[in-house]
């Protein structure tokens, strides 16, 4: 029965689910023994011929899925039953070199590893193109004023440009770390059975190190029990979806029918009102954050894999990370929709700013804060918006004349300051 229609259109993403289909995942296990029976004959451990062989038979055997999950079914595990697979198709001696020295975690951590790698360059890309579509349009809105709210509330003149850098920022300290977090998380593993390297005593290092250039993962030790890197490549997938998460909730306040500051994309209808215009694609990225906190607090949980090998804990990784992989697809996919149909309303962010004169308080108290102290300066301001006339006017019948003030209570002074923080924002960027 075909299921996912109330799901998949905001937690799903077809491309990313296709580098963790059964069958990307068998080609990449295939891919490692492949690479193992190379390295090993170029050690003179697995003779040429047969290593050539298990090669050429790695490069187009496919292995029906059913396979594989009656392995799993059997023996928790899928690689026996693909061995076994690989073996089946091979004639003669090179069928005794399969798999040599190694254990089913060397093969499913080093094919996940790989499977990682084509969805991260994948998701690297939108990224990218995320942050660069933020850059274009924060520059377009340099002097767009709108007021900043803090804790919910009316607070000084800042840029739409500015509120845009800040949504990149998160974004753009996630792609900068992702060629570290990359290496850290995608790594050989090359252990044997119980993490010592024993069949192939004294060669495993120079086995390990020609699977990470082989197949251009990093180099490491065995890792069988040490999930650090793969908890580190999911929070990062997490952070990116919460970033994502933050530009959703704000798009979706400043829509709001008494703010409509913005017009949160391709809105959806209500099926009962015919005024509503619902913030869908908003809403979508709120929802998929929220669900990957959820799903990272699973692999967080997971964490601890008991002495040499752990049944239990090891296939939740199997299902928890490219679940998180797919929900960071679905998030950069409806950001991507977002910015590109999000309409700015800047005459109604204007005008309120022109009906909000208060809001230039904090501007007031620092101009006369160098004449009559900060205290005084605060009082000063508290009585001339208490006032019955406009700002300026109380300020200087007050006595304040030595102030420019139409200067000072100009909304458009923020202008440069939030674009030279946004322009530091975005000189973050090291790609």
């Amino acid at each position: 029965m075909e299921s996912g229609a109330l799901t998949r259109p905001i937690f799903g993403d077809p491309t990313i689910e296709a580098c963790f289909s059964d069958k990307s995942i068998a080609v990449a296990m295939l891919r490692f023994e492949a690479a193992l029976a190379h390295v090993q004959s170029e050690l003179g451990l697995v003779p040429a011929d047969c290593a050539e062989r298990i090669e050429a038979v790695c490069d187009t055997l496919q292995i029906d899925s059913a396979v594989l999950a009656r392995g799993v079914a059997t023996a928790g595990v899928p690689v026996p039953a693909l061995v076994e697979a690989l073996r089946d198709a091979l004639d003669g001696e090179a069928a005794d070199w399969v798999h040599f020295g190694a254990t089913s975690q060397d093969v499913v951590d080093t094919g996940l590893s790989l499977c990682f790698r084509d969805a991260l360059d994948e998701i690297g890309r939108r990224l990218s193109h995320l942050i660069d579509a933020l850059s274009r349009h924060a520059e377009d809105h340099r002097d767009t004023l709108m007021l900043a709210r803090t804790r919910g509330q009316l607070a000084t003149p800042i840029t739409l440009e500015l509120r845009m850098a800040q949504w990149a920022r998160p974004l753009i300290a996630c792609e900068n770390a992702g060629a570290g977090m990359q290496e850290q998380a995608l790594q050989v593993q090359f252990g044997g059975a119980s993490g010592s390297q024993s069949a192939v005593a004294g060669h495993g290092p120079a086995i390990a190190e020609g699977l990470a250039d082989h197949l251009a993962l990093s180099n490491a030790t065995p890792w069988h029990t040490d999930r650090a890197g793969l908890r580190h490549l999911g929070a990062w997938l997490a952070d990116v979806t919460q970033a994502l998460a933050k530009i959703g909730a704000d798009v979706a306040l400043s829509s709001r029918g008494e703010i409509a500051e913005l017009t949160a994309g391709a809105a959806g209808g209500s099926s009962t009102m015919p005024h509503k215009s619902n913030p869908v694609t908003s809403e979508a990225l709120q929802a998929v954050g929220l669900k990957a906190q959820g799903v990272l607090a699973g692999l967080n949980a997971s964490a601890v894999h008991a002495e040499e090998r752990d049944g239990v804990t090891w296939p939740l990784e199997w299902a928890l990370l490219p679940e998180l992989f797919t929900l960071t697809g679905a998030a950069l996919h409806h950001g991507e929709v977002l910015i590109s149909d999000m309409a700015v309303n800047a005459d109604t962010m204007r005008a309120r700013i022109d009906t909000t004169p208060e809001v230039m308080a904090e501007a007031a108290v620092f101009a006369l804060a160098p004449t009559i102290g900060r205290r005084a300066a605060v009082e000063a301001v508290k009585n001339a918006i208490a006032a019955d006339s406009s700002l300026k006017e109380a300020l200087t019948a007050a006595g304040h004349t030595t102030v420019d003030w139409d200067r000072v209570l100009d909304p458009a002074t923020a202008i440069q300051p939030a674009a030279d923080v946004a322009r530091q924002i975005f000189a973050e960027r090291k790609r």
